[in-house]
């Protein structure tokens, strides 16, 4: 056989198992594995690419600025001081009166003045009663009722009474029964009838209220 021929039959050999691995290949996922691993590596060394320095133009130089002079400014002239005329000092005159000191007396002690006296609350005026025991009142004494002194009738009678700042009886009222009635009646009439002593207070007459016993008894 020629060897053109068993070339010509090499390579159709090595096409043909080319085909049949790539099949085997793709049916098990080999090649499928390999894509995948080949494709982030390519993806990687994209990424991992560093990008292109940046080329900044250099800084200019600033200029300075021009510096300003100060400006002198000139001070005013102060005023001339105006000249002060000064008394002459005389020599004092051996003749002049010295003024001498007069001395001074000492100031007086000082006294602390006395605490007041507590004053005392005035004395309550004195009080006196009315009274019928004067002689020169000459009261008569009270009429036995006839009824009663044949009854047998006799008793006390207490006549609250009025008496006023001139001695007077103004009113009366029973202040205690005897238990009869006309015992009663007949001391009323007698201590209107009476004259009295009036109470005073503080020596001054005044109205007062006064108790005037009546006794009825049978001799």
């Amino acid at each position: 056989m020629p060897s053109s021929t068993r070339r010509t039959i090499a390579i159709v050999g090595g096409v043909v198992l080319f085909h049949v691995a790539l099949l085997w290949a793709l049916n098990t996922g080999l090649l499928r594995r390999a894509a995948e691993v080949i494709v982030p590596v390519q993806m990687l060394s994209e990424l991992i690419t560093p990008p292109a320095p940046k080329v900044e133009p250099a800084p200019q130089p600033k200029r300075p600025l021009p510096v300003q002079q100060p400006v002198a400014r000139r001070k005013p002239t102060p005023p001339a001081p105006v000249p002060q005329q000064v008394a002459p000092r005389l020599p004092p005159s051996p003749n002049a009166p010295t003024a001498v000191p007069e001395p001074q007396p000492p100031a007086p002690p000082i006294v602390a003045a006395p605490a007041p006296a507590p004053v005392a609350p005035p004395a309550p005026a004195k009080v006196e009663l009315p009274s019928t025991s004067a002689e020169y009142l000459q009261n008569p004494p009270p009429a036995y009722p006839p009824t009663s002194r044949r009854l047998g009738e006799q008793g006390t009678v207490i006549v609250r009474v009025l008496i006023g700042a001139d001695g007077v009886a103004q009113e009366a009222e029973l202040r205690k029964s005897s238990g009869f009635d006309r015992l009663d009646r007949a001391a009323l009439e007698t201590v209107r009838k009476w004259r009295y002593v009036p109470g005073k207070r503080g020596g001054v007459p005044e109205a007062m209220w006064f108790n005037v016993p009546i006794n009825f008894v049978l001799e």
